[in-house]
């Protein structure tokens, strides 16, 4: 047994409705539409199941656990909607090939969509989800997980599509193989399928997950919710939980956004208002938000977030739900620090998304930005 049931955080529909907040925010655009996924998570509870949550340290160390989320467009995730147990037939399928039953389930990424995909699945199984993620954000690729960075092997995986497919990627000469591989086959899947990795160890998830992604991500929406409740400022209260920033305020004049090799790739153009009158502002995407720039001047990068909140709501704006003329704020938060060793930085730092040019600083919570809106 994994834990005392007592200890186990049973998740609520208040909870559901925060983590949609957060997620969002987290997910720095991409990990698919949180709406949506919250509506699922909802239904599952409706429906009687539990939605359990394990902290960490409350992990045996031998314990099997699977790491599990969507991949593909996020785009697509909006516009096609899923047949619910894709990430259970995942599971069965994975530990009927390897011969193992899992004992827990892991969030690949706690952006949108992809925080509530594993809490669906764990209760279909009847299994809890592990206090963590392999992002702290989301990535578009999946190498780019401290799973995959710091040493676990993904394959044996399986990948499942609403219409009933099962597809085993049975070995990949290395993590980056797996995602070619991967993103071939959910481009012919309709470009949005879900996928399960081979299992970790609860030693191994302890020390390279990202911690306490699920209270975070909660903690924030409530942030969100209270500000909103006593008319103060949901921003700057998302802004003091997480030492961020305001780095931009302004208006979306154009959006350049393609469907290209199962990601959505562009870039979105603000105009300034407020303290960032006659400045422009760029933010690069590809799923996620990668690169701000002022002016043509690079100011954040990935790993650290690039978040576009509605500036009356602060509620984030995913890539797929970028709109002319939405009048926003740009906000960068810190990375956790295994996003910032030179091992991570390799796969998750500018470089590994092809900005050669761009050399990755890291953001600090104290230090002004030229025309910042604080």
């Amino acid at each position: 047994m994994l834990s005392r049931p007592d200890k186990l955080w049973r998740l609520t529909e208040a909870d559901i409705e925060a983590l949609e907040i957060g997620s969002a925010i987290l997910g720095t655009g991409g990990g698919g539409n949180p709406y949506i996924g919250k509506l699922r998570a909802r239904q599952a509870l409706r429906a009687g199941h539990t939605l359990s949550v394990i902290k960490m340290e409350d992990l045996p160390d031998d314990a099997k656990v699977v790491s599990l989320g969507g991949i593909g467009a996020p785009l697509i995730s909006f516009e096609r909607i899923k047949e619910g147990r894709e990430g259970l037939r995942c599971v069965r399928a994975l530990e009927e090939r390897l011969g193992f039953k899992a004992d827990a389930i892991a969030c690949e990424e706690i952006g949108g969509q992809n925080a509530m995909e594993p809490l669906i699945t764990a209760s279909l199984a009847g299994l809890p989800v592990v206090d963590g993620d392999g992002m702290g954000r989301a990535f578009p690729e999946m190498q780019m997980t401290t799973y995959s960075i710091y040493g676990h092997r993904s394959t044996p995986s399986v990948m499942c599509d609403p219409h009933g497919n099962v597809v085993i990627f049975d070995h990949a000469i290395s993590e980056k193989w797996h995602e070619r591989m991967a993103r071939a086959c959910v481009i012919s899947q309709g470009g949005a399928s879900t996928l399960a990795s081979a299992p970790m160890s609860g030693a191994f998830v302890k020390q390279f997950s990202i911690p306490d992604s699920y209270t975070k991500a909660v903690a924030l929406g409530r942030a969100v919710i209270e500000a909103r409740q006593r008319h103060a400022d949901p921003i700057a209260a998302i802004c003091e939980m997480e030492s961020g920033r305001v780095c931009f305020t302004g208006k979306i004049k154009d959006l350049k956004r393609h469907l290209k090799g199962g990601f959505v790739t562009g870039e979105a153009i603000i105009e300034g208002f407020d303290g960032c009158n006659d400045q422009t502002a760029a933010v690069l995407i590809q799923n996620e938000n990668l690169v701000f720039k002022r002016d043509g001047v690079v100011e954040i990068a990935v790993p650290d977030l690039i978040i576009i909140l509605d500036i009356d709501t602060g509620n984030a704006i995913t890539t797929e739900m970028l709109r002319y003329g939405q009048r926003v704020a740009v906000v960068a938060l810190p990375c956790h620090p295994l996003l910032r060793t030179p091992e991570a930085l390799e796969v998750v730092g500018p470089k590994g998304f092809g900005f050669d040019d761009i050399a990755y600083r890291p953001i600090q919570a104290d230090e002004p930005t030229q025309g910042s809106a604080t």
